[in-house]
């Protein structure tokens, strides 16, 4: 008994003692921005001790001594090992791992690791989605992915972008990506990405192959952006405050002439027309002005200092049952322009619900509100202006002519002050349920339904002020309203080295569309302005609505082989409510993909210069549901004719329907390698693809005798080939300082294949056998006509000044047949690269963008017969019997061939440059804050091209009327920080 004591104390006295040995480490494990690490993984090497990380990143450990070694492990981060030796606080910050095969990427209906994704997948980097204040989630996309042109055509406050993934596949269809919102259809409800708050987004992946899109049907021709928005995690509160603010600028100022150079322009243009005209300037307003010493600079006038401001505000916790996500933004935006403002607010709602150990369910709601009020001024006739022209009037208004007797031209500030609304909202929530039941392991169901509400309102009055003697006003109204419901069911085995997944969906899908319109003017006075029509002596009204349903069954398999030999296997059956009665309603599109994990093989297996690689192939089809409703039936519209002296309503021929008409079907084959060497330091993905889209709509002419002139048909064939080449590498990584890089080119060869089934061109179009879908087709200019040159046997007509062109033809005279292909309208190749250097806690980021090879029509060149009646960009240039100009015309040219003087519209352009500071644990602490950034940011800061105008993306009307929108390329300068309260 004795004994038994005896070794029952010396066992606890060991148990003490080594007890009282052990050192307890604490500290704080954070990202490399700084921002805390919940549920890390912290062990102690060699043991089975462990512990993780709180909601703020922190930790406490006992370590058996001073010797002892601590493991911090986070997926998605690079491990990291630290010795204890006589610390006892220990912060670690972890740098995300380069191994980017390991990601989990977003697919269609689900989720992958990157290593084991057999399509063309890409996804943004969280970088440009979290750093770059844009309030369109393109803006970071455009230049930052191959293969993706962004296009954005106005850089008026609230404007959109366009996307094009991999070329144009349609010539008379929609080209643009079908848009994915946590798993639900978007683009298809009436929304638009303005409606997305950019500081929601968690991520963003890009579909372009035939076997990554094929599980899209009729809608994933154009390639496909899935868009996840944040979702809150386990733990306490997370409160977040992000804003910034900023001023816009113009990129690129293209000023009109000024008073000299206007003046001696008037003077060479009655040289060169002939003009008997005595006066120095040509009209009365401008001969008082001059008399007078009064000089308008009219882009001054419409210009101002623009400005943007955002506010956002997240609230974001839970616990292991209910999980939220909540957030509320504002975005205000004065632009450079007088009169273009825009006003978006937005609140979302994300909460996620474990109901029972086997049911989830959410909701996810958001709601938009966005303000384009307000009228604008006009910078096309800004730029038109006679620096004489008159401002204000007798009566401290807007002259409606300033150049008056010259009655073409309106002030560019009519419109400021007339009543406009524009306004639209966007109203959308999406609910779902997970069962996932024990009885049958790997089985997954989700039930999605999802309802879009979109209204919008336009009203606008335009009165005497405006030079509108009548006054007219505008009321237009739409209302889209969508419905989805989709059932979809995964299930995954795994045994030895065997992994099957397969993944169905059964959904519906209806869309809902009506609009209206009034037009009314004849009003006695503008007091009402749009508020009363009825007292308009004239109405006109119109509206439209319809209705459509798509009914889709998709199955997908994946199968793995010890996740080196991969295959997938998808098809998808649309019907589709709008195709012809003629046609089954029904498509199916099937792909299937293969990839091999080259690393995973033994004989790569201990290599130190290829870390990851992986080959895909791709070969699949999919659609373009192409067709509007109703389309394929004929219609007729009404016409108000006399009938025995009474005004009477009668119907005529409109339009000849089609009840052939189906979907555009889009043949891929993709062919892609992902690879990271060189112990992951250099990462990157090259594909090459090849597309044939076959069933174009095109309309056809007819014989006029059946009534009608032409007729919607599936016709046509377009091909499409292409490479896209991504690099990542980590330059350089010394102590503090650490430069990573990153490049992205694309090529694309867009080509018609057929039209019509006769392989001929079709001229009056502009579309070619053999071409791109978008080209320049006009003369080709070899000079201009100098005094003593006869141009009388080549060009009749033409006049010392008047623009010289090729005979092409070899006919010995200028007829429309010497008109060429002169380029292409889309770029023949794009890239970026991007430059991040980090220095401590200091981040630069310098992203450059370009666009090669594309070709445009220069309106701002072309002043046609009014060489003498406006004002000219200052340094346009033109020709005088003196300067013998070989390049510009004469003042007096009068352009009879409508030459749109095309133009390389190449670019190179520094897009944005943000500088920023992540504060670090120390400080974080001192101010009590869970974390903290603040930064810089340039945008559109500098381009360099050979185009002449306001930027060489956008496209400009040259339009003179006052509803012209043309807007200038602006620059962007802000200032914002990021906060996260503790």
């Amino acid at each position: 008994m004795k004994k038994t004591i005896l070794m029952l104390f010396l066992v606890f006295s060991s148990i003490i003692y080594g007890q009282s040995e052990k050192i307890k480490i604490s500290g704080k494990l954070v990202d490399e921005n700084n921002q805390p690490l919940p549920g890390a993984s912290v062990l102690v090497k060699g043991t089975n001790s462990g512990a993780v990380t709180d909601f703020e990143g922190s930790y406490s450990i006992l370590v058996g001594n001073a010797s002892s070694t601590l493991t911090f492990t986070y997926i998605g981060y690079d491990q990291k090992e630290i010795a204890v030796g006589n610390q006892t606080t220990v912060n670690v910050k972890l740098t995300p791992t380069n191994n980017t095969l390991n990601e989990v990427v977003v697919v269609g209906y689900g989720t992958q690791k990157k290593s084991d994704v057999t399509g063309s997948v890409t996804s943004l980097s969280k970088e440009r989605l979290s750093q770059l204040p844009v309030t369109n989630v393109l803006q970071s996309v455009q230049g930052a992915v191959a293969g993706v042109t962004v296009t954005q055509s106005s850089s008026a406050p609230g404007s959109g972008t366009s996307a094009q993934i991999r070329g144009a596949s349609s010539i008379s269809a929609s080209t643009g990506p079908f848009i994915v919102l946590d798993g639900m259809p978007f683009s298809t409800t009436g929304g638009s990405l303005n409606d997305i708050n950019p500081n929601d987004i968690e991520s963003l992946e890009i579909l372009k192959d035939a076997s990554a899109v094929a599980i899209y049907g009729t809608r994933g021709a154009n390639g496909v952006i899935l868009i996840t928005t944040k979702k809150g995690k386990s733990g306490k509160p997370v409160i977040k405050f992000n804003t910034y603010t900023g001023i816009e600028t113009f990129s690129n100022r293209i000023n009109p002439m000024g008073p000299a150079e206007y003046v001696q322009k008037y003077a060479d243009w009655k040289t060169q027309s002939g003009s008997r005209d005595t006066n120095v300037l040509p009209n009365l307003f401008e001969q008082q002005n001059y008399a007078n010493g009064v000089v308008t600079d009219w882009t001054d006038q419409v210009d101002q200092l623009g400005k943007i401001q955002n506010y956002n505000v997240s609230i974001s916790g839970g616990s292991e049952s209910v999980k939220y996500y909540i957030s509320g933004d504002l975005l205000e935006q004065k632009g450079v322009l007088k009169g273009y403002n825009f006003q978006r607010g937005s609140l979302r709602s994300n909460i996620n619900a474990k109901i029972t150990p086997y049911l989830d369910g959410g909701v996810n709601l958001f709601l938009t509100n966005n303000n384009y009020d307000g009228g604008h001024s006009n910078l096309m006739l800004a730029g038109r202006m006679s620096p004489y022209g008159s401002l204000y009037n007798a009566n401290g208004g807007y002259e409606v002519y300033p150049m008056f007797g010259e009655l073409l031209y309106r002030n560019p500030l009519a419109r400021l002050n007339s009543p406009r609304n524009d306004r639209n909202q966007n109203i959308t929530a999406n609910a779902f349920f997970d069962l996932t039941p024990d009885f049958l392991p790997g089985f997954k169901y989700k039930l999605n339904v999802g309802y879009t509400l979109v209204p919008s309102q336009f009203q606008s009055y335009l009165g005497r002020d405006t030079g509108d003697l009548l006054g007219t006003a505008l009321v237009a109204n739409s209302e889209t309203r969508s419905m989805t419901v989709e059932n979809i069911f995964n299930y995954n085995k795994s045994w030895k080295n065997h992994t099957v997944g397969v993944t169905g969906l059964y959904s519906a899908q209806q869309t809902d569309f009506f609009s209206s319109t009034t037009t009314a003017s004849g009003f006695i006075n503008d007091q009402l302005s749009f508020n009363n029509l009825s007292t308009a002596s004239s109405t006109s009204a119109s509206s439209h609505g319809y209705k459509s349903n798509l009914l889709s069954q998709m199955l997908r398999l994946n199968y793995s082989y010890a996740s080196k030999y991969l295959f997938t296997a998808t098809a998808r059956r649309d019907g589709y409510s709008a195709f012809g009665s003629n046609s089954s309603k029904y498509g199916l599109f099937p792909s299937v993909a293969l990839g091999w994990n080259i690393s995973k093989e033994k004989f790569l297996a201990d290599s130190d210069f290829v870390s990851n690689l992986k080959l895909r192939a791709s070969y699949g089809l999919s659609g373009n549901q192409a067709i509007d409703p109703n389309v394929t039936s004929s219609t007729a519209s009404t016409v108000r004719l006399p009938f025995n002296g009474v005004s009477t309503v009668g119907v005529v021929a409109n339009v000849l329907g089609n009840k052939d008409l189906t979907w555009e079907s889009t043949l891929g084959t993709n062919v892609g390698v992902d690879f990271e060497l060189f112990n992951k330091r250099i990462s990157g993905t090259i594909d090459a693809y090849s597309t044939d889209t076959k069933d174009l709509l095109l309309l056809r002419a007819i014989p006029v005798v059946t009534g009608y002139s032409q007729v919607l048909q599936n016709l046509g064939e377009v091909s499409n080939k292409g490479l896209e080449i991504s690099l990542k590498a980590t330059v350089l990584n010394q102590g503090n300082f650490r430069w990573e890089a990153s490049a992205n080119f694309a090529t694309n060869k867009n080509k018609i294949v057929d039209l019509y089934g006769d392989k001929k061109d079709d001229i009056g179009n502009r579309w070619f056998i053999g071409k791109p879908i978008g080209v320049v087709y006009d003369y080709k200019q070899v000079g201009v006509w100098q005094v003593g040159e006869d141009p009388s046997g080549v060009d009749p007509s033409a006049k010392p000044g008047d623009l010289k062109f090729a005979d092409t033809d070899k006919s010995g005279t200028i007829t429309p047949a010497d008109r060429v292909v002169l380029g292409q309208t889309a770029p023949k190749w794009t890239g970026g690269i991007t430059n991040t250097f980090h220095y401590k806690d200091f981040h630069l980021n310098v992203f450059i963008q370009t666009a090669q090879g594309m070709t445009k029509s220069n309106g701002l060149l072309d002043y046609r017969d009014f060489g003498g009646r406006q004002n000219l960009p200052s340094g346009i240039g033109y020709w005088t019997a003196a300067n013998q100009n070989n390049s510009r015309p004469a003042l007096s040219y009068t352009n009879t061939r409508d030459y749109n003087y095309p133009k390389d519209a190449s670019y190179t352009r520094l897009k944005d440059v943000t500088l920023s500071y992540v504060a670090n644990a120390k400080v974080l602490d001192k101010l009590h804050l869970g974390g903290l950034t603040i930064y810089m940011s340039g945008r559109n800061l500098v381009t360099w091209t050979k185009w002449f105008g306001w930027d060489p993306e956008a496209d400009y009307d040259k339009n003179i009327t006052l509803d012209n929108n043309s807007y200038p390329l602006t620059s962007v300068f802000t200032i914002g920080t990021n906060i996260t309260l503790k």
